[in-house]
């Protein structure tokens, strides 16, 4: 384990963590929610909460698939730093040194570094890229190469500006192949799975394995139901957003790219594919690699990447001086993955802000409270008690700290709003659980799982 990251804190994170998960798939009516969170040496969390098949009510494994999309994009990164450092390609080649049908064509004058950095200037999907919502088949390597050959495929010249681009990835496929002799799914699967012996992870839809995947659904921005979406195969286009994975195997393979790991790249390679190129934002806080994104989360800086198909919203976050990984993975087209994955890394920030608390006698104020006007958490974290609203994108933002005081707790942190020096006063039963807790705004709550509204709610 890191020396800056305390076991202690790190449980105490993962076990609020277990639950805020729990009451976001709730919550925000997600089907499911996987995650899983690499630390030190190894995974030290995986959880799965919810429905793989609404339909018929399956329950949602650690084991089931999903599809992560443009985490496909590291895995190409990770593909051509290992033909660099083979002496079989090079950042500055061109395209078209490679693909020769693209030999006299803007996007074949794009550089190797370019197109991994998204700054060849490249169509995002091309003027007709319905394939997104399944109104035909992803395009085959003919297909593609009718896109790219195309004069509106080049929308910008090179190095202008960041813009991302999926054909440029699927380009970069292309490239692959052709320094490799090998077709792309077969030598990342080769190279990069294989090598990690990582059965959980692959380049492109697997029919004989369908029963593992998870169902992906629509949005409910647009119908209160959602409505499952099948799975179909992302042809030329894999190097862009063909993946599948589940979250345990994808921290696993995340941890390949940590300082000091060789399996896969050398230390040289992971710096260059780290290194920001571009702000993407309209701060310096999101910014784009090689082949991952490089962001700011609280005070920190991390990599990784996001992934977006038809049905599934997955992201994962590398902190590398921290060695701690994390990845959450959603079946739903607006899935809050990023929200989700995020706030572990902050709960984690939250816990190392002060130094640790005596945590002693703590853990039974610890819990999740309801009343009419909503839910309540008490979290235990870094040795010390927040109240904090589940509810919240990230329950870290804003915590309420709280102090012992005898059998209550007083509130000794927060906003003037809020109810700064007066106490939460807790019941307890014969075992010690509580029964209910009166909070600092003087109204009665009660532990969730026994707190129930009557069908309408009236005086007395």
């Amino acid at each position: 384990m890191p020396d800056d990251l305390l076991p202690e804190n790190l449980r105490e994170a993962l076990e609020y963590y277990d639950s805020w998960l729990a009451f976001n798939q709730r919550y925000r009516r997600v089907p499911g929610i996987q995650a899983a969170v690499y630390a030190g040496d190894g995974v030290v969390f995986s959880g799965s909460y919810g429905l793989a098949d609404v339909e018929n009510d399956v329950p949602l494994t650690d084991q089931h698939l999903f599809r992560i999309a443009s985490h496909s994009k590291t895995f190409t990164a990770t593909a051509v730093f290992q033909l660099v450092e083979q002496g079989r390609l090079r950042l500055d080649d061109k395209a078209g040194q490679h693909v020769t049908e693209l030999v006299g064509t803007p996007l074949g004058e794009r550089t190797v570094r370019e197109l991994l950095a998204h700054a060849g200037g490249i169509t995002r999907d091309s003027a007709d890229s319905d394939w997104w919502q399944l109104a035909y088949s992803f395009p085959d390597r003919d297909q593609l190469l009718d896109v790219m050959r195309q004069e509106s495929s080049a929308v910008m010249p090179e190095n202008e500006r960041f813009k991302y681009s999926n054909i440029g990835y699927g380009l970069l496929g292309l490239v692959i192949e052709a320094a490799s002799g090998t077709p792309y799914n077969s030598y990342v699967q080769t190279a990069i799975v294989d090598k990690l012996g990582l059965s959980g992870l692959g380049p492109e839809l697997d029919p004989a394995r369908l029963s593992e995947y998870a169902v992906g659904y629509s949005s409910v921005e647009y119908r209160e139901e959602r409505l499952p979406i099948e799975h179909i195969d992302t042809h030329a286009l894999s190097a862009a957003t063909g993946f599948f994975g589940n979250a345990r195997d994808l921290v696993t393979y995340f941890s390949a790219h940590l300082p000091g790991d060789d399996r896969l790249l050398s230390d040289k390679s992971k710096r260059e594919m780290q290194h920001p190129h571009w702000v993407t934002g309209t701060d310096e806080k999101s910014r784009y690699g090689l082949g991952v994104i490089v962001q700011k989360v609280g005070e920190r800086d991390v990599f990784g990447h996001a992934g977006g198909y038809p049905g599934h919203i997955t992201k994962t976050f590398v902190d590398g001086e921290r060695r701690l990984i994390v990845s959450v993975l959603t079946n739903a087209i607006d899935g809050p993955a990023a929200q989700l994955a995020e706030g572990f890394l902050k709960l984690v920030e939250l816990a190392e802000s002060k130094e640790r608390g005596d945590a002693a006698g703590l853990a039974r104020f610890a819990g999740r409270y309801a009343d009419l006007w909503g839910v309540t958490d008490i979290a235990l974290l870094g040795g010390r008690l927040y109240g904090m609203s589940p509810a919240e994108g990230n329950p870290a933002d804003q915590p309420i700290e709280l102090e012992l005081d005898g059998d209550n707790l007083r509130v000794s942190g927060g906003n003037g709003y809020g109810a700064y020096g007066e106490s939460y006063r807790f019941t307890f039963d014969a075992n010690g659980a509580v029964e209910s807790v009166r909070g600092g705004n003087g109204l009665t709550m009660h532990p969730i799982d026994r707190f129930a509204l009557p069908s309408k709610v009236t005086l007395g």
